[in-house]
């Protein structure tokens, strides 16, 4: 499963220029904590007094919400009707221009930020992420701080560039950056099946969950071994392209070595005129290699490669896309026949309680096949879309996040994996090997 956001084209003026972030006079930065979910970084943020999860996106320059259900109440401000378009395959979406709404993030202030609400309803990226995600916001952040992003620890900070020293580091790299319609570039190289590496300019898209994308032209051209694959989803609908890998990318000095590409369809990109010399993009699966200084005002980015440089890069070898489909009953079966709870229900601690019966009803997510690739292991095996997920390899799905399932149904080539599943109200085995997805290749 992967999911992308895409750098958003709006089809209006932009109304005025919202006040910049700030820090409290005389402090020099804010530390805060964020969750790292498939690849991407999601901070909470206040607007106008309610806390929100909103994911960091690079690709993007006004903040948008897009995911506010009948629990939520929020109060947004100077509100009128707009229609913007995003990537994907479908056409503009109507959405709400609102201004002067205050934005905090602990410390951080900004009293008078634009930002848009996408009112449709079915456009919800938390069912695929398993936590729930209010919203995108991103060049605003990074124009306004030097922001130092530390994947190995979850960290982030944002400095205030005028009090912002760099430290000398040898075993970081310091590379210019373009700026560009408040979007940030990279110069990279990528060597494709043995032939001479291509210089290429990428966006740097931390609102991404994969590695590389690559647009084809007369200089990159598609690896013979690739297949058909859903790349994700965007504002405008689903992407679409072709799933292969890299002999290597190149991004200063470092080299990422038989690394993940794409090759996104044409058709996701109707919304873009012009793409300028621009040759594809870079997101959170190289990101998260490496801790990572954005220095917009400066027009640089310093890298340094943290634990995760060499970790083997993630393909959905099962072909299985998953999502939370709201929530299901599940029982549980709690003590033995004396009444006395089991062992290893943690949540008792080591406390023993006595029940008259022996089972336990609990609402938990549903995890629903939300799409499945054709040819793919386990569409040969007989799964469908649709399909309930209950079990992989007899463990209970119910008890682990979203992308801990995938892992599971992902593990390694030429593993047996073993799904349980309900369909129609019927429950079904089935069992399928994991693929090396390149050893065969395609014309």
């Amino acid at each position: 499963m992967r999911v992308f956001f895409w750098v958003i084209l709006c089809c209006f003026p932009i109304l005025g220029m919202g006040q910049a972030f700030e820090l409290p006079k005389g402090m020099k930065y804010q530390k805060i904590k964020f969750e790292l979910v498939n690849n991407l970084i999601i901070l909470p943020i206040e607007v106008n007094g309610t806390e929100l999860s909103f994911m960091l996106d690079s690709g993007v320059s006004k903040p948008i919400l897009f995911n506010i259900t009948d629990q939520d109440s929020i109060q947004i401000n100077n509100v009128s009707e707009i229609n913007i378009r995003g990537l994907g395959d479908g056409g503009s979406i109507k959405a709400l221009s609102s201004r002067g709404n205050t934005f905090r993030l602990k410390n951080i202030e900004n009293r008078r930020q634009l930002l848009y609400v996408v009112i449709d309803r079915t456009l919800n990226f938390s069912t695929s992420l398993g936590i729930p995600v209010h919203g995108i916001i991103g060049y605003d952040l990074f124009r306004d701080f030097v922001v130092d992003i530390n994947y190995a620890t979850q960290v982030i900070k944002f400095y205030d560039p005028k009090q912002y020293k760099y430290k000398k580091d040898r075993r970081s790299e310091t590379l210019p950056m373009t700026i560009h319609k408040n979007k940030a570039y990279l110069d990279a190289h990528v060597l494709i099946e043995g032939s001479e590496g291509v210089p290429v300019h990428l966006l740097v898209d931390t609102g991404s969950t994969d590695a590389i994308w690559l647009f084809e032209d007369d200089d990159i051209g598609v690896p013979e071994a690739h297949y058909d694959d859903f790349l994700g989803k965007g504002l405008s609908g689903d992407v679409f392209g072709k799933r292969t890998k890299v002999s290597s990318i190149q991004i200063g000095s470092f080299v990422l070595r038989e690394a993940k590409a794409a090759f996104p369809d044409i058709e996701s990109f109707a919304t873009i005129d012009n793409f300028g010399n621009r040759n594809g993009s870079i997101g959170g699966e190289v990101l998260r290699r490496f801790n990572i200084i954005f220095d917009y005002p400066n027009s640089q980015l310093t890298l340094r490669k943290n634990g995760m440089f060499k970790s083997p890069f993630h393909y959905n070898l099962s072909g299985i896309t998953l999502q939370h489909d709201g929530m299901r009953l599940v029982s549980q079966r709690i003590s033995n026949g004396y009444g006395v709870i089991k062992g290893g229900e943690g949540a008792f601690g080591n406390v023993q309680i006595l029940f008259e019966g022996n089972t336990r009803l609990s609402l938990v997510p549903e995890i629903v096949v939300s799409g499945i690739r054709a040819g793919s292991p386990a569409e040969s095996a007989g799964m469908r879309e649709g399909d309930i997920i209950l079990a992989v390899d007899g463990k209970r799905v119910h008890k682990y996040k979203i992308q801990e399932i995938i892992q599971m149904l992902n593990d390694s080539k030429g593993k047996k994996v073993r799904v349980l599943i309900e369909r129609y109200n019927s429950n079904l085995l089935f069992s399928f090997v994991l693929e090396d997805l390149f050893k065969h290749k395609k014309p």
